[in-house]
């Protein structure tokens, strides 16, 4: 992990020390700079060390705190180290956004089986390793925040996005599951965006989905617009808790 200088943007008692999976573009890496750039200390992990590098070097440059760490949320282990480091390295945790996703949309029949199992993997497997990963440190600590990012395909099926809209609707299930067995000290919000510009779309190899989908995305929101709600939720008092956001361009219907 790329640590980083004494921290000199203290905001008191409201500075929070968040993780973020899947930083290294899109929503992800809105989030860490919306909330870098507000004071909190962010630990960003993803896939892409070029990426990673690149956004550290630009909060710094902007006077944000940030540490970077090559992530595969596929991998408990790796997910559990990528917590594990952080609490050693600052003491405590107090957010985790569990972010990383992908979403190569496909028809049933076009059988694209290593896809259907990397969404599984990535969005399903992963969120439930940032879960397994931070609750220890929240039980431990009597607080901390998980922040699921669906998508308003855990609402609505489409064709193209069966797989996909069903990963989407586990998510939500799994963080509304953790909502009501989680202790009253642990804050639990799922977010689900509607069309934002990101390169989601970029894995999509079945051509009449990707023309499908370029025509969907005609318009999409900025990824700030989803660290604002971020921003929203983890800035509330600890006795409120924000559940659920769903977000979307006013433009976009379905």
């Amino acid at each position: 992990m790329t640590r980083t200088t004494p921290e000199t943007t203290e905001q008191g008692s409201n500075r929070k020390v968040v993780l973020v999976t899947g930083a290294t573009s899109g929503i992800g890496e809105g989030i860490a700079r919306r909330l870098a750039a507000e004071g909190h200390h962010v630990v960003a992990g993803g896939r892409r060390e070029d990426r990673l590098t690149s956004l550290a070097e630009s909060v710094r440059a902007d006077g944000g705190s940030i540490d970077v760490r090559r992530l595969d949320v596929t991998d408990r282990a790796d997910v559990a180290r990528f917590v594990d480091e952080t609490v050693t390295a600052r003491g405590h945790i107090d957010v985790i956004v569990n972010n990383a996703g992908v979403m190569p949309l496909s028809r049933l029949d076009s059988l694209l089986v290593d896809e259907w199992d990397r969404m599984i993997d990535v969005n399903v497997k992963g969120l439930l390793h940032g879960i397994a990963a931070a609750m220890p440190h929240f039980q431990r600590q009597n607080s901390g925040h998980f922040i699921t990012i669906a998508s308003i395909g855990a609402y609505s099926v489409v064709p193209t996005a069966a797989v996909y809209c069903a990963t989407k609707y586990a998510a939500w299930a799994i963080t509304e599951g953790l909502r009501q067995e989680a202790e009253p000290f642990i804050r639990v919000t799922t977010v689900s965006p509607g069309v934002v510009e990101s390169e989601l779309a970029d894995s999509i190899t079945e051509p009449e989905a990707a023309a499908a989908m370029k025509a969907y995305r005609s318009a999409a929101i900025s990824p700030d617009a989803i660290a604002r709600a971020i921003s929203y939720a983890i800035s509330q008092p600890a006795d409120v808790d924000v559940n659920e956001l769903v977000i979307r361009p006013v433009r976009q219907r379905p």
